[in-house]
């Protein structure tokens, strides 16, 4: 019996947790948030993106991007996310198989780890960790020519269930669905693909943390930015409604990650003020929707030129200057924030009133890029800071760095105990440094005095110090 009671318990403790874990992101909607995005299939776009989505006052929008199992190498989707890192992009990132000429493969539960492994190997741009699972899966052409919702839910399931397990951070969104399908040979009704979805796996949304919409203005992606309701650029109100009525009472914060008019030589200007009345007058009007990643910013040849914001000739088409000069809020995702002091070096000997230079070498182990706009070293022990001054930095993460700071010392002549904290976003990197300085009077005329030799040898020193870091900094990371 006791060993029942343990089991049931073990099975409790272990539900928990990972409920527990499964809540532990941040919702995006809690700090300021900037949903302009667009989606992009190549590296190579971020810039265009960048100039796009933090145009006008904003800053940190999205792209959505592709990666298929072959693509999953870790030193260029590293790079990739230090590129989004500095141009501000927060990443949306869709899994896919293989294409085999005619249909994408159907997904298989024993890839999973690999990919878990995958993307835990990677520093994430942001706290967030924004994974969609799977694109139109009521296609059958997207689940290996042929359609099957429980396949789908166990998949997602299993999928959410180790990520989430492996960090807390992951944010699950489900493939977005095409909401114009009919049913058919090739593709089913979304409304009886959810349904089937949720008789086989009841719980289903208790694996997802967000709605992955693909509010297309349908029929033939033409219809009016006024519409609403089902296969509208609003249809994710109609998901979020059916959802709904399965029981389901959590908020879902939305994510529009396809959308878009076709674009002919005879309405390329009505699509640019479609685009701006959905950005302005819909989709940003809503306070639940977190990005709208239109489809797509590049594609120069068949089936999607008709889609893209950019031109064969590499100029853009209307929409994108149309979009990129509308206002935009600066968002402020989080980041972790995190780094060790490896060592610090002090002079402690120093005449009175005067300056001296100290060194940190510190690693950043976090997400945010260091400098000195949001860096500083702090005096604990003081009321009045001593430290006045920083040397211009810039730390990426996962990269070691020289931080130079410049110390006051006392007007008057003793022993002074210091308390040297380095901070970022005034979060404390590391422990705090803790030791004495003396500040002595020296006279002028002599030049032998014991001080001056001292300040004299290791201000030597440190200056080897900093050329010797500055040429050798990549040994460090």
């Amino acid at each position: 019996m006791k060993k029942i009671i343990c089991s049931l318990f073990l099975v409790f403790l272990s539900f928990f947790v990972i409920f527990k874990d499964s809540l532990a992101f941040n919702d995006p909607l809690s700090t300021p948030n900037n949903i302009y995005g667009i989606g992009i299939i190549n590296y190579s776009d971020l810039k265009d993106a960048s100039y796009l989505v933090n145009s006008t006052g904003g800053d940190w929008g999205y792209v959505t991007i592709v990666i298929t199992k072959e693509q999953r190498d870790k030193n260029i989707w590293q790079d990739f996310f230090d590129e989004a890192r500095k141009l501000h992009i927060i990443p949306i990132v869709r899994v896919a198989t293989k294409f085999d000429g005619k249909n994408w493969e159907t997904p298989n539960i024993k890839d999973i780890d690999s990919w878990v492994n995958f993307f835990n190997s990677l520093n994430w741009v942001i706290e967030n960790r924004y994974i969609v699972i799977g694109n139109e899966s009521n296609h059958s052409k997207e689940w290996g020519g042929k359609i099957n919702p429980e396949e789908y839910a166990l998949y997602l399931k299993t999928f959410s269930e180790r990520l989430k397990n492996s960090n807390k951070d992951y944010f699950i969104l489900p493939a977005g669905l095409d909401q114009a399908a009919t049913n058919s040979i090739i593709t089913m009704d979304e409304k009886i693909y959810i349904q089937r979805m949720v008789k086989s796996i009841p719980n289903i949304f208790d694996y997802i943390d967000g709605l992955n919409s693909h509010s297309y203005p349908n029929p033939n992606f033409l219809g009016a930015e006024t519409a609403i309701g089902r296969k509208s650029i609003r249809g994710y109100e109609w998901e979020l409604s059916l959802i709904k009525s399965f029981g389901v009472t959590k908020k879902l914060p939305v994510f529009i990650t396809e959308t878009g008019w076709v674009r002919t030589i005879k309405n390329e200007e009505i699509i640019t003020k479609k685009f701006k009345y959905a950005f302005t007058s819909v989709w940003s009007k809503d306070p639940q929707i977190v990005a709208v990643t239109p489809f797509i910013l590049n594609y120069g040849q068949d089936p999607f030129f008709e889609f893209s914001w950019k031109n064969i000739d590499g100029s853009f088409f209307n929409v994108y200057n149309e979009i990129k000069s509308i206002n935009k809020i600066a968002g402020l995702p989080i980041q972790k924030i995190e780094g060790e002091i490896i060592i610090n070096f002090l002079n402690p000997f120093g005449s009175p009133n005067t300056l001296r230079r100290g060194y940190f070498i510190a690693k950043n182990t976090g997400q945010n890029i260091w400098s000195n706009l949001n860096i500083k070293i702090i005096d604990e022990e003081k009321e009045e800071n001593s430290v006045i001054g920083i040397s211009k930095l810039y730390i990426e993460p996962n990269k070691s760095g020289l931080v130079v700071y410049t110390l006051k010392f006392p007007e008057k002549a003793g022993t002074y105990d210091l308390k040297l904290g380095l901070f970022v976003e005034n979060k404390r990197i590391g422990n705090i440094f803790e030791g004495s300085i003396i500040s002595i009077e020296t006279p002028v005329e002599k030049d032998n005095n014991l001080s001056d030799l001292i300040n004299v040898t290791i201000t030597k020193f440190y200056n080897f110090l900093s050329l010797t870091f500055s040429l050798g900094s990549k040994m460090l990371k």
